[in-house]
């Protein structure tokens, strides 16, 4: 590959969104995907609010709106027969109040198309990056393999997009702190027998819960099991396991599920870089802060990431003179929009998530119930936590359509 001006390695929301705008606004980007399409079954749906909102500055509603997808508008809880609705995206003043539920492949799939429109863009699958290069201290590109073989991508600036498990962090000997996480999610797919809703609100029973999200023909389920609980559940058998979930979800059936190796463990992490730079390279995304799956909120915070990155970096990289003061700014913008997500993220894991793993109920408290029953707006703040951001970002205006 041709030296470019940018290297970006994971085609994941982040990676994709950041190369797009960066694309847009005149710098020359190049994309590394390790895999040769996006069809990886086990990631989130969700499209927040303010995403789509990025997509309207993009100019991109238009081709997102004809994927076709389901909306969610609130979230609500049962009580007494009735329902009590806690999460109302209704209420945000924002110009789509709703999370969109689309297949993550679709959507980027949508992002890598309008890219490839662009002369700067350029997106390189089955693109393995191995390790950093360097001159002296400082971070100059990236060694992969591909199609080709073996070889070298020189940048000017690496942004490492790659995920929780970061290849690009760890050669760049960044530290990370890691925070307690009371569960773990099993992965699978359950055909479908009756239509179900997506809830942010999930279906427990002692020491368990679960969230559906419904696809064509299928359940896409998140089984949340006690961390550390995987070869202990699994030993138990499959026959109890799917006695278990049929309980859980009449509306799916349960004996299709006829091997344990159709059940995929996500060890769940949460945690952050204390410093997201180095010379020449830059974490954003689950790189630089893994999110839990708590709130649903990990792909619109890496999202966020992206467009603050690149309205901040684009006119230094296309002067080519990026320092790393730069990239400070980059981790200045978004390290307390992350810091206070992660913070609820940690009340929800010790106050509901922990207790519902010991075997406790998920009711909310009485009190809680009544003040949302006589004051309905309240229902906006988790709305805005979840849909919005604590920070929301803007494309920068260059990349506007």
């Amino acid at each position: 590959m041709p030296d470019t001006t940018c290297a970006i390695v994971g085609g994941g929301p982040a990676g994709m969104m950041l190369g797009l705008i960066l694309a847009r606004c005149g710098v020359a980007v190049t994309v590394m995907e390790k895999h040769a399409d996006f069809l990886r079954d086990f990631r989130g749906d969700t499209v927040h609010p303010s995403t789509m909102r990025m997509l309207d500055e993009l100019g991109l509603f238009g081709e997102f709106s004809k994927i076709g997808y389901s909306k969610v508008e609130k979230a609500e809880f049962p009580v007494d027969g009735g329902a009590v609705t806690l999460v109302d995206f209704r209420r945000l003043r924002q110009p789509h109040p709703y999370v969109a539920m689309v297949p993550q492949w679709d959507f980027l799939d949508l992002l890598a198309d309008a890219g490839r429109s662009e002369p700067n863009f350029t997106l390189r699958m089955q693109t393995e990056v191995t390790g950093l290069l360097r001159d002296g201290e400082q971070i100059t590109g990236v060694r992969y393999t591909g199609p080709d073989g073996d070889a070298e991508l020189l940048a000017d600036l690496t942004v490492a997009c790659d995920g929780r498990t970061s290849l690009v962090r760890r050669e760049a000997g960044l530290t990370i702190r890691d925070y307690p996480v009371p569960f773990d999610v099993w992965w699978f797919r359950l055909p479908r027998t009756e239509d179900g809703q997506y809830s942010l609100i999930p279906r427990t029973a002692p020491g368990r819960a679960l969230i559906m999200i419904p696809r064509t023909g299928y359940f896409q389920v998140a089984y949340l099991i006690p961390k550390g609980s995987d070869g202990e559940l699994r030993a138990r058998g499959l026959d109890a396991f799917r006695t278990e979930l049929a309980g859980l979800i009449p509306e799916a059936d349960t004996t299709s599920l006829d091997s344990w190796d159709d059940v995929k463990r996500l060890d769940v992490q949460l945690n952050r870089l204390k410093r997201w730079h180095r010379d020449g390279l830059l974490c954003i995304g689950d790189a630089a802060h893994a999110m839990s799956p708590a709130g649903g909120v990990g792909i619109n915070v890496a999202i966020q990431d992206a467009a603050a990155a690149a309205r901040l970096l684009y006119q230094p990289l296309r002067e080519h003179r990026v320092r790393e003061s730069d990239l400070a700014s980059v981790q200045r913008q978004r390290f307390l929009a992350t810091t206070i997500t992660q913070g609820f993220q940690r009340i929800l894991h010790r106050q509901v998530l922990a207790p519902v793993m010991a075997g406790a109920d998920i009711t909310p408290p009485g009190a809680l119930l009544n003040i949302v029953r006589r004051f309905p707006q309240l229902t906006a703040i988790p709305a805005y936590l979840v849909g919005t951001g604590v920070r929301p970002e803007h494309v920068a205006e260059p990349a506007r359509r």
